[in-house]
C-alpha cells in the first residue's frame, strides 16, 4: 500500500534547477520535490508521496488527515497487531530516508 502523508511546508528552495522545500511531518523534516505544485508556498499543507509534493490542501484537511492516520494506528495497538504498519521514514534497513 502506497501512503501519501500531509506535512507542512517550512523551506522553499532551488536545488539543481528543481523547486524544492522542507516539510515538517510533526517535529520530522524531510526535503521534498515541489515541482508539481508550483503554487506552494511557506505555510502551506501538501501531500507528499515518496518524495513528491502532489497535492495542496487546507490546514484543516491536513489535521483531518493525521487525525484518522493516528486512530488507525490506534485501533492496531488496541487490537494488539504484532507487525504495525513500518515507519514511512525508515527504510527496511532501519535507516533513515
Amino acid at each position: 500500500m502506497c501512503l501519501g502523508v500531509p506535512g507542512k511546508i517550512i523551506e522553499i528552495y532551488e536545488q539543481d534547477g528543481l523547486r524544492m522545500g522542507k516539510i515538517d511531518f510533526g517535529g520530522v523534516t524531510r526535503e521534498t520535490c515541489l515541482a508539481y505544485t508550483p503554487e506552494a508556498q511557506i505555510g502551506d499543507y501538501a501531500i507528499i508521496h515518496v518524495g513528491f509534493a502532489i497535492n495542496l490542501l487546507s490546514e484543516e484537511e491536513a489535521q483531518q488527515t493525521l487525525a484518522t492516520l493516528q486512530e488507525f494506528f490506534d485501533l492496531q495497538a488496541e487490537l494488539g497487531v504484532d507487525d504495525p504498519a513500518p515507519d514511512p521514514f525508515v527504510s527496511p534497513s532501519g535507516d533513515p530516508v
